[in-house]
């Protein structure tokens, strides 16, 4: 069974022309974060684990406890 379709007849205005342009940072982000990666990959010595405090450390070891008994 086919239907019909109806159409209003009005005359439709042109659609806008697509943006072909990218912002700068659409760039320069990805770019950036890829030499960021790229550095820490060539010079791995260079990269140091950054010092937390022992609150913070015990509560996170505490989640990852937790975390493995969930899971394991």
């Amino acid at each position: 069974m086919s239907t019909q379709v109806h159409s209003r007849g009005e005359p439709t205005a042109p659609a806008a022309p697509a943006q072909s342009r990218l912002p700068w940072w659409a760039l320069a982000l990805p770019t950036l974060a890829f030499l960021v990666l790229l550095a820490l990959v060539a010079q791995p010595g260079e990269a140091h684990a950054a010092v937390a405090s022992p609150g913070l450390a015990g509560l996170l070891d505490r989640f990852g406890a937790f975390l493995g008994g969930l899971v394991g």
